[in-house]
């Protein structure tokens, strides 16, 4: 079984498919080949007329600590159809309702892809946080033009230029999350929901949500483009190059001569 099996769990019962992350040992920190497996899943679930509903969980300790630093720096993205690219779009262009279940610390993309979901619940241990200035690097997922929508401006420059966590409560206050709740409950929450909307007409549902997100989806894509060529370029400058040898190194990295 290779790790991408191991690492992302796809599972599909009454209508719901659940995909699993499944390395907690590394705090579920996301390697390319997991990329690839979510990647693979969401476009079985959009194919298959079985999958109403896609759900996206986590352990209730921990959801992602990110990019897993190794497996990046060793197979950084290599063009828009990179595994990383793949599961952006897969996310920003699902067509059917797709929620995910927040408990504890939810890192880069494990907060951004959250944005692209239509409902996420979280438990009271949820921290969310966008540290992509912190690593030399810009925003991804559209995140630098979703997060001002959501949060505000003010609020969005707080999360993203200083890139420092916020809790479940804040993340409730303005619209992240949907409800708060104890973190062994969290994943059963979704879950419930999840069949709740498998019971509904599909047709009804993806009709919804594609007149919902009719105005902004093209330019959520552009966006991912548009960051995606920055965030390629940055990886190679000196200020990246500082913050992930320090992280290698764990040392505080010294931005003062990049």
């Amino acid at each position: 079984m290779s790790d991408s099996f191991k690492d992302i769990l796809p599972h599909t019962e009454a209508g719901v498919m659940t995909i699993t992350l499944n390395r907690v040992d590394k705090k579920n920190s996301l390697t390319a080949a997991m990329y690839a497996a979510m990647a693979d899943a969401l476009e079985a679930a959009q194919a298959d007329a079985a999958v109403r509903v896609v759900v996206i969980q986590g352990h209730e300790t921990i959801f992602s600590a990110g990019n897993d630093i190794g497996d990046f720096l060793n197979k950084p993205p290599a063009g828009m159809d990179s595994p990383v690219f793949r599961f952006l779009r897969g996310i920003a262009t699902f067509p059917k309702p797709l929620l995910a279940s927040v408990c504890g610390p939810a890192v880069g993309v494990g907060t951004t892809m959250l944005f692209h979901c239509d409902l996420v619940y979280a438990g009271d241990n949820a921290a969310f946080s966008m540290p992509f200035v912190n690593l030399g690097l810009c925003p991804e997922a559209a995140s630098s033009l979703l997060v001002p929508q959501m949060l505000g401006y003010h609020r969005a420059a707080e999360a993203l230029l200083l890139g420092e966590p916020f809790m479940a409560e804040a993340a409730l206050e303005v619209g992240l999350v949907n409800r708060v709740v104890p973190p062994m409950e969290a994943n059963g929450v979704a879950q419930s929901v999840a069949r709740k909307l498998a019971a509904k007409p599909i047709s009804s549902l993806v009709e919804t949500k594609r007149l919902m997100k009719k105005g902004q989806q093209q330019m959520v894509l552009q966006q991912m483009d548009e960051e995606g060529a920055s965030f390629g370029r940055m990886l190679g400058e000196p200020a990246a190059r500082e913050a992930f040898g320090a992280f290698m190194q764990k040392r505080r990295p010294d931005f003062s001569k990049v």
